[in-house]
């Protein structure tokens, strides 16, 4: 039977009530009766102990500082707290032992073990003890409704036990929790440090340098993550009201305490892998960098922060958890800004003493003649305008570039800087 509960209701509920049979009892009997009791909890403690190692055989015996198991000292703590909570005239009342009991729910907790087994060890407990507590009222000359009554305080009193045990059960699992995400958190670090290549051959007397799959490897089985072959990283947006975190699913490595939330996907083209996620990103913006081995991940992570950067700036689309992937060309013509628009300048200074709308006009009918490679007709469709007003602005092209437009290396700068301002211009962007 577990330790007495510290002054919470359950204690309070134990103690007899102004009015009751136990009351009725002379006070000569119930300290007989308590003595008794007293003098038989250490022989009962072991009886009960035995009783529930046979019935449980793989149950762990831990032993305290003195080398006694931990469950023999709270059963017979627990049985002697009992008896001295009925005698609610006593000048001094029972101390409680609620580490004992919350320690057998951390134990529990730590094991990996439900509540389940330890709360039916403690009701054999409790019908062990009251057998002999019967017995013991009968030598009290204690009558039968007033043992009723104890038989119910007994229960009361093991609801109070229990509840010592949950407490610690749940405070020990969310010291493990807080643990498993500072271990996990720690894994993630390690996951997106870009890798320094070190020298083939150090000089002499200088200390290896550390091995990072194996510090990679050492951490991950700390916390049970299997390494997989692949990974893709992911940036996270937080929704502009508070919200939970996403429920990723097992195997997800999802670290929420930075400004933008990080998460490592394993095996990211998994069956139902893309799926899951986006059931679970429901409600949050970011990206998800593209799959890359393992050791790359980091590589993953800068692709996933240069889309969310596009999305904040309102040149990629918020409101989702975007894959790298599907915006390869948005990534490869916006992501470089300056360079982008260094090369703008320069490749397109012809059209810089023509009207804004001239100069619209002019490098929409190039773009599509890039990209048709066709005559006036093709790039008329592409346009909606007639096919003789394409080759009017045709061969205003030829005069404003001469014979350079016809250079394919230039033709390639003028499409690449083309096709990012149209995206710029898809998206709202400057």
């Amino acid at each position: 039977m577990p330790p007495v509960p510290s002054g919470g209701p359950a204690a309070h509920s134990a103690v007899r009530p102004e009015r009751s049979a136990w009351r009725d009892v002379p006070r000569l009997q119930v300290k007989r009766f308590a003595g008794l009791a007293m003098a038989e909890a250490p022989a009962l403690a072991e009886d009960i102990l035995r009783e529930i190692r046979r019935e449980y055989p793989h149950l762990p015996l831990v032993l305290d500082e003195s080398g006694e198991p931990m469950a023999l000292v709270g059963i017979r703590r627990a049985i002697e707290g009992f008896v001295q909570l009925q005698l609610a005239d006593a000048e001094d009342r029972p101390r409680s032992h609620p580490a004992v009991f919350q320690e057998f729910g951390r134990g529990q907790s730590l094991h990996g073990r439900s509540l389940d087994s330890l709360q039916a060890m403690y009701r054999l407990g409790v019908r062990l003890a009251w057998r002999r507590l019967a017995e013991l009222g009968q030598r009290a000359l204690i009558p039968p409704p007033a043992m009723y009554e104890l038989a119910e305080s007994g229960f009361e009193y093991l609801d109070g036990l229990v509840d010592q045990s949950v407490r610690g059960y749940a405070e020990a699992a969310a010291r493990q929790a807080g643990e498993r995400l500072r271990l996990q958190r720690k894994l993630i670090d390690l996951l997106l440090t870009e890798r320094t290549e070190h020298p083939d051959h150090p000089e002499r007397g200088a200390a290896a340098p550390p091995d990072p799959a194996r510090a990679l490897a050492e951490r991950a089985a700390r916390i049970g993550w299997p390494l997989p072959g692949r990974v893709a990283v992911g940036v996270l947006l937080r929704p502009a009201r508070e919200a939970v975190a996403p429920a990723v699913g097992q195997g997800v490595l999802l670290d929420m305490e930075t400004e933008q939330p990080r998460m490592v996907v394993p095996d990211p083209d998994a069956a139902g892998r893309p799926e899951l996620l986006r059931r679970a990103m429901a409600g949050w913006s970011g990206a998800i960098g593209p799959p890359v081995p393992l050791p790359d991940a980091a590589k993953s992570l800068r692709w996933a922060e240069a889309a969310v950067r596009l999305v904040e700036r309102g040149l990629l689309p918020a409101g989702e958890v975007l894959h790298c992937t599907e915006h390869t060309q948005a990534l490869v013509l916006l992501q470089p800004e300056e360079l982008i628009d260094d090369l703008s300048r320069r490749a397109l200074a012809p059209l810089a003493h023509c009207g804004p709308t001239h100069a619209r006009r002019m490098a929409d009918t190039l773009l599509a003649w890039l990209e048709t490679r066709g005559g006036a007709p093709e790039v008329a469709a592409r346009l909606g305008v007639h096919p003789q007003t394409v080759r009017y602005r045709l061969r205003q092209i030829r005069e404003l570039w001469g014979d350079e437009i016809d250079d394919p290396d230039r033709r390639f700068e003028l499409e690449l800087v083309l096709r990012a301002r149209r995206l710029r211009d898809l998206h709202g962007g400057p």
